[in-house]
């Protein structure tokens, strides 16, 4: 069954709402534990600085997921960091919603915002998390020497989708 949803930008001041939406995508059971660990924090925090680019999909009037593109540098990298001009994605959907169309539909439109400003987005991704097919339809493939042992134990790696 698909959702019925709207898709508009992000703004400043749904900096809440990404919170929320990190918790989920971190797979943590509080939007606190996700703000007490630095390097998950770092991917909501100032939003709205130079690059920072999302959508947010919302059922009456709800926020039921996000997708939102941020660049990191050498010095300040995230789990996926590439390169400096190539900005990582974090998409979520909120549980309850999930498998009624809205990441892929997220995911189309956070492509589509970010095409004309960089050459590519790349992405973390846990080996066992369900997105995964998603991504590999899209066009994202595993980045060649990114395996790591990631902070639950298991495997993530990086993803790159070129424009």
């Amino acid at each position: 069954m698909k959702a019925n949803f709207l898709v508009s930008p992000l703004e400043v001041d749904d900096e809440p709402v990404l919170w929320e939406m990190l918790m989920h995508a971190a797979h943590e059971s509080s939007v606190e534990a996700v703000k007490a660990n630095p390097d998950l924090a770092q991917y909501v925090l100032e939003w709205g600085r130079a690059g920072d680019l999302g959508v947010i999909a919302k059922q009456d009037k709800a926020a039921v997921g996000a997708a939102w593109v941020r660049l990191w540098s050498a010095e300040n990298q995230g789990y996926g960091y590439v390169s400096d001009d190539i900005p990582e994605l974090a998409i979520a959907v909120v549980p309850r919603m999930r498998g009624q169309g809205i990441g892929t539909v997220l995911l189309s439109k956070i492509l589509q915002l970010a095409r004309p400003h960089f050459p590519a987005v790349c992405l973390s991704i846990r080996q066992d998390n369900p997105a995964l097919r998603l991504y590999e339809r899209t066009g994202f493939v595993k980045f060649a020497g990114s395996e790591v042992t990631n902070r639950a134990g298991g495997v993530s790696f990086t993803m790159l989708y070129r424009f």
